[in-house]
């Protein structure tokens, strides 16, 4: 319903083939290829998205949300409510019931132990699961039988579809994880990078920041589905790369986020061998600031806490005068095109959710330089950049490697040495930045620089898990694994406030009320996210593909079963 599906370069953006299915594995290979290449296939243990959506594959949940945001059950009989039955008429318990006659890979049963397994697994402590705001609240997980569990809530959960819905959450096997809960988590490799799973495809092969190789489930619980019998996801290169290996060179059939200038995609196209497809969600680029010195001289715990604030991005006057300073319009010109629209929002959809907040919207280098007058930051010795109490403003300003957002980088840096901005860019490979390796300093949530640059989004068209992760005590730290979504450590105990009244809210208007105040904290008010560009999902897939369905309020390969080639 709220997915609004668009045209790029003349070709449709939505391709649905109408071939049918034979029988498993009939089609031969699918080559799927991400330029972000997955380093686990474990979303507990990593929040970023080429590792969530590669184990989409494989590990499934109990339902998911469709291309328009619609909850559909997926290992769940059915989506539970309250005109079911599924869910207390007090809103405090909701009770899901697994399909009868499910196996995981290996034979094995799929279980209302595994179900609870799961809660127990992310729940742990000492875990550090990436995906903790899912269970939120969540006080008991029972098995009411073999195939039925009942999870209970601290209070009324007017959304308690949480634990076990979208792609961030699936099931795991009991048996496969039983000895990798707590801080043994990301120490099982076995596990990490070979789930037993309940989905279309089982791995063969996972060589991490690399390619993993897949074969079609012989238990899959459908038994004309997948059409493929083998499967090869690649990792790494570049966009532009992943783009001209489906619609140039027909190498791979799918090609995921398609971060190119409009008028890159539209040559490629011509290729004739693939065409983009594009949706927009609620994805947004945006600036993350620091709020704590991110010194390599200090130790660990105090870079990963508010103990020692940031030497001026603890200043509001100063993140606000960085936004001032960019002109936004001009990013989507040079980024996205069509496929952009610039926002002030972190939440720019769905509607009810998005703020009336359009103060960012245009470039104001004079006004930003005022402000950083007015807070005291001047150029003392003459050299072009700020400076205060022997503080020089000068910027580590990181992203990932990628072409869109390296012009970013280069155009938000000229503007910033207008307003007296020293800036220093680093561009880290995807693989490594989002890969959620707690002993690696260039991950994304580790933060180890001042400001950096990345989109991240929700499952499904409420974003209660989304905005609880900025709560107090979310932020990633060495003994939660450096897992968490609070990576720059914002904390408000108002804030924190609002999270729970709204987990308690069932009014949608008073929801979306809620939702576009916490939204305004984040961005208008604090400027500890400075949104940039409401970015369409854009992909891009072989003519000889048929079953593809783009989803940007899941993973993008939600429904990968249903692919087929097109004869």
């Amino acid at each position: 319903m709220f997915s609004k599906i668009m045209t790029i370069g003349g070709a449709l953006a939505l391709s649905i083939g109408t071939a049918g299915f034979a029988e498993r594995g009939a089609d031969g290979h699918v080559s799927i290829i991400y330029w972000q290449a997955p380093s686990i296939l474990n979303p507990y243990l990593s929040g970023g998205t080429k590792d969530v959506e590669s184990s989409s594959l494989v590990i499934e949940p109990l339902g998911r949300y469709d291309q328009d945001g619609a909850l559909v059950p997926f290992l769940a009989e059915e989506i539970p409510t309250v005109a079911n039955g599924g869910v207390s008429e007090d809103l405090t318990s909701i009770t899901w019931k697994l399909k009868s006659g499910l196996k995981w890979s290996d034979g094995t049963p799929v279980t209302s132990a595994d179900v609870k397994f799961t809660a127990e697994y992310c729940m742990h402590p000492e875990g550090g699961c990436a995906q903790a705001s899912f269970f939120e609240g969540v006080v008991s997980i029972e098995e009411l039988d073999e195939l039925t569990t009942k999870v209970t809530f601290n209070q009324p959960k007017p959304n308690p579809y949480g634990p076990f819905m979208g792609g961030q959450s699936p099931i795991i096997q009991a048996a496969q994880f039983a000895d990798c809960l707590g801080a043994k988590a990301p120490e099982c490799t076995g596990a990490n990078f070979g789930p037993i799973g309940t989905g279309p495809f089982v791995v063969t092969d996972f060589r991490p920041n690399d390619v993993i190789q897949m074969k079609a489930n012989e238990h899959y619980r459908d038994p004309a589905k997948p059409a493929f019998a083998t499967l090869t996801f690649k990792g790494g290169g570049d966009a532009t790369a992943a783009g001209r290996a489906v619609m140039e060179t027909g190498e791979f059939d799918y090609a995921w986020n398609m971060q190119l200038a409009p008028d890159v995609l539209a040559k490629m196209a011509e290729g004739g061998k693939g065409k983009p497809i594009a949706a927009f969600g609620a994805l947004v680029e945006r600036l993350e600031m620091n709020l704590t010195n991110p010194s390599p001289d200090l130790p660990a715990e105090t870079r990963s806490t508010r103990a020692e604030p940031h030497p001026f991005l603890s200043d509001v006057r100063v993140r606000r005068a960085l936004s001032m300073a960019i002109d936004r319009d001009l990013l989507v010109e040079v980024g996205y095109g069509q496929a952009g629209r610039p926002t002030c929002n972190l939440v720019p959809a769905p509607k009810i959710y998005t703020s009336d907040n359009t103060g960012c919207l245009t470039q104001d280098i004079a006004g930003a330089n005022a402000l950083l007058d007015e807070a005291g930051w001047v150029d003392s010795d003459g050299d072009g950049v700020r400076d205060k109490d022997g503080v020089k403003m000068a910027i580590l300003y990181q992203t990932s490697t990628n072409a869109v957002r390296q012009d970013f980088q280069a155009l938000i840096k000229q503007w910033w040495s207008e307003i007296g901005v020293e800036t220093e860019l680093r561009n880290l490979d995807a693989s490594v930045f989002f890969g959620g390796d707690p002993g690696s300093p260039d991950t994304f949530q580790k933060f180890y620089a001042d400001v950096e640059m990345y989109a991240n989004v929700f499952n499904g068209t409420d974003p209660q898990q989304y905005l609880a992760a900025y709560k107090c005590g979310s932020e990633p730290k060495p003994d939660s694994q450096w897992q968490g979504e609070n990576i720059n450590r914002f904390c408000d105990p108002e804030y924190d406030n609002l999270i729970e009244e709204y987990a308690r809210t069932g009014d949608i208007e008073k929801r979306g009320e809620l939702g576009r105040r916490m939204n305004d904290m984040l961005t208008k008010d604090s400027m500890t996210i400075v949104p940039l560009v409401d970015r369409g999902r854009v992909s891009a897939h072989s003519v000889t593909l048929g079953g593809v369905v783009l989803n940007t309020w899941d993973s993008e390969l939600w429904n990968v079963a249903d692919w087929h080639r097109i004869k």
